[in-house]
Parts: structure tokens; C-alpha cells; sequence
């Protein structure tokens, strides 16, 4: 199968593609990955993004599309795949559909997590990263520690990330809504788009979503 996962942030993407992609048997392709992954190699893509990175300029979409399209085709996605973080606006779907033409393939399904703005901000803004180890995170309300302020695994000083302050939460959502949102809409006239509500356990949105795939 061909899924593009899309929602906002703070919808549980990442957590839901990983566990999806495993259930189906495909690669998940997100969009970090691919940065990290093409940076890291020294590609002339990752030497490229690399450039507008460290200049503080946002990479542009021919330099995304291209890590993309060159993921699209390992061996490993030859069967299919799922997109975490790409699309993330109209001219990138519009060149996926492009590339996936040239192959003679096509998107089986666009999942669309829904989530409310509320909720999103709750999540994000709830979230305590421990200092000494970034993998150590717990929240505000949902996973407090057993010690306030203080990491249960190593004691370490719990902060709150900059990007994970409300005021920047609420600037992401609204690049959501003009940039990423509509790539819906483009979906949704294709026919591809079933929309679950990423509220609850892990697995019960995750059982949402293969039940969405016809794989309940």
C-alpha cells in the first residue's frame, strides 16, 4: 500500500506511522528522516538543504521532493510505503502525483488524524523534556513525575522545550492550516481521504486506522 499520513502537530504522526508501517509491511518515510538521512551521507540534496539550514532559510521544496522521489524508489518501497511530513503543501502533493504517474503507480489511502486545537495545545505545551537525557519525557498532565521538576529515571532537571511553548504551538497550527490543510481538500476530491479522530490510546487510533485500510 501507498498512504500519505497527514494531521497536525501533535496529532501522534510519527508514533502512528511507525506502528502502521510495521503492522503493513512498508518502509516509513518522514520527512526528518530524510534530512537526517541525506545530511548525514553528505548527498548533493543534504549538501544542498544543509546550505539554506545553516544560513536560517527554510530548504526548498525541489530539494524535499528530490529526497523524497529518490526514497520512493529503494528496493524496500517497491511494495509501497508510508509519508510522515511530506506532502506538506499543494505543490508537493501535485509533484508526488506526478512522480507516482511516471511509475504507473498510485496513493491507495491519505489518513487524516484529527485532533482538536485545544488538545493539540495540551499535548504539546504539556510536555517536560529531562536535561540530561532528551529520550526522558514526560508531561504536565498525562505522565507527570513522581518528583515535580525532576526526571524519574535519572533525576535530571525537567524544562520545557521553546518550540513546546504555547505561543509557538499555536504559530505552527496556523502554518498547518494555510500550508499543510488544504493537501486535504486536493485528496479529498481524489477520492483517497478517510479522516480518524487520533483521540484515545495509542491503539485504539491505531486500530482506527488499519480498520480505515480495510486491515481490521
Amino acid at each position: 500500500m501507498r498512504i500519505v499520513l497527514v494531521g497536525p502537530p501533535g496529532a501522534g504522526k510519527g508514533t502512528q506511522a511507525a506502528y502502521l508501517a510495521e503492522n503493513l509491511s512498508i518502509p516509513h518515510i518522514s520527512t526528518g528522516d530524510l534530512f537526517r538521512a541525506n545530511i548525514s551521507q553528505g548527498t548533493p540534496l543534504g549538501r544542498q538543504a544543509k546550505e539554506y539550514m545553516n544560513a536560517g532559510r527554510l530548504v526548498p521544496d525541489e530539494v524535499t521532493i528530490g529526497m523524497a522521489e529518490d526514497r520512493m524508489q529503494q528496493e524496500d518501497a517497491r511494495e509501497g510505503f508510508l509519508l510522515d511530513g511530506f506532502p506538506r503543501n499543494i505543490g508537493q502533493a501535485e509533484a508526488l502525483d506526478a512522480f507516482l504517474r511516471s511509475h504507473d503507480l498510485k496513493l491507495d489511502a491519505v489518513l487524516d488524524l484529527e485532533v482538536p486545537e485545544e488538545e493539540v495545545v495540551r499535548r504539546i505545551a504539556g510536555r517536560r523534556i529531562c536535561r540530561k537525557d532528551s529520550s526522558h519525557v514526560f508531561h504536565a498532565e498525562y505522565q507527570r513525575p513522581k518528583t515535580e521538576g525532576r526526571c524519574d529515571e535519572c533525576e535530571g532537571e525537567l524544562y520545557q522545550r521553546e518550540d513546546d511553548s504555547e505561543e509557538t504551538v499555536r504559530k505552527r497550527l496556523a502554518v498547518y492550516h494555510s500550508e499543510t490543510e488544504p493537501i486535504i481538500d486536493y485528496y479529498r476530491e481524489q477520492g483517497l481521504v478517510t479522516t480518524i479522530s487520533a483521540l484515545g490510546a495509542v491503539t485504539e487510533v491505531t486500530e482506527r486506522a488499519m480498520t480505515a485500510l480495510g486491515r481490521d
